[in-house]
């Protein structure tokens, strides 16, 4: 048996989503909340297998209700415990860059593990590494392609574009999944970062956007300040359309018109992160995902 679990704000929405795929109606993790800042979550309904259901963007809010809801299922009989985190935070400072600073990747995972059987997530932001898992952990972690679902999604649509393109360097493993799906061309910029939002992207030579349809892909838009220079390189280098479509999207209503005013025509993400882009469900993945790895 399995029980799905998740928070006020995701039971009308992308639980009751997974819910559907796993043929399972969520129960609400009921928050009391002290006068001190402190919480306490409350489960009810506990099978055996019991998931979580909470994507961890705004982490600082979240992680310690999520902590504290897994011990829950456990002492209320849960004998396998998953966490189903579409996004998983802090993974982005996977080095130390400067004397002083956090490895936080180490730090979040290491968290995570201790807590969980399983994690599944969906294309965790890693830029100088792969490794999720450490040989201590005794978590698994599971990862769904967010690409792989935008990609299926994308090609109900024909015409979405003549070339496929990747703000940068990190980002050339998902475009190449949907440039592969779509049977399109791809190629990536060369990025070098000055700020959280200024970039300096530079085209690869030879390549030629003239009057073609572009598709950007990434895993992540927080700042908007990568996709806003891929957009104004690509206009600038004459393509006559551009598009984007980005796993994790966190970007306000601000930075959603400059994107527009730079020409960005459409901007669409998957729905573990609510966002107005949301266009690709990740409830069917998920569910198959927890499916392989606790069974019925």
């Amino acid at each position: 048996m399995i029980s799905l679990h998740a928070f006020a704000e995701d039971l009308g929405g992308a639980a009751a989503r997974l819910g559907g795929a796993m043929q399972c109606r969520p129960t609400e993790i009921a928050v009391h909340r002290f006068q001190d800042g402190e919480t306490l979550p409350r489960v009810s309904d506990v099978a055996t297998g019991a998931v979580i259901y909470r994507s961890l963007h705004d982490p600082n809010a979240k992680l310690i209700e999520v902590l504290l809801s897994a011990d829950a299922l456990r002492r209320a009989g849960a004998k396998r415990v998953v966490l189903a985190a579409p996004y998983v935070p802090y993974l982005r400072q996977d080095a130390v860059f400067r004397p002083g600073e956090p490895l936080s990747r180490d730090v979040i995972v290491r968290l995570l593990a201790d807590a969980f059987d399983v994690i599944v997530t969906v294309d965790p932001h890693l830029h100088r590494t792969s490794r999720l898992t450490d040989p201590s952990d005794r978590a698994v972690w599971s990862v769904v392609s967010g690409a792989a679902v935008m990609a299926n999604g994308l090609s109900a649509d024909p015409r979405v574009a003549d070339c496929v393109v990747g703000p940068d360097t990190e980002s050339a493993q998902w475009a190449a999944i949907i440039a592969a799906r779509l049977g399109l061309p791809h190629w990536t910029f060369e990025k070098v970062r000055r700020s959280d939002l200024f970039v300096e992207l530079t085209a690869p030579d030879g390549v030629h956007v003239r009057g073609q349809r572009v598709l950007i892909v990434d895993d992540l838009c927080t700042s908007g300040g990568t996709l806003l220079a891929a957009t104004a390189a690509l206009t600038a280098l004459g393509a006559a359309h551009v598009e984007a479509a980005v796993t994790h999207v966190l970007i306000d209503d601000e930075t959603s018109r400059a994107l527009r005013d730079a020409g960005l025509a459409r901007l669409r993400s998957c729905d573990g992160c609510q966002h107005p882009t949301n266009a690709f469900a990740l409830a069917p993945a998920l569910a198959a995902a927890i499916m392989k790895e606790i069974g019925t």
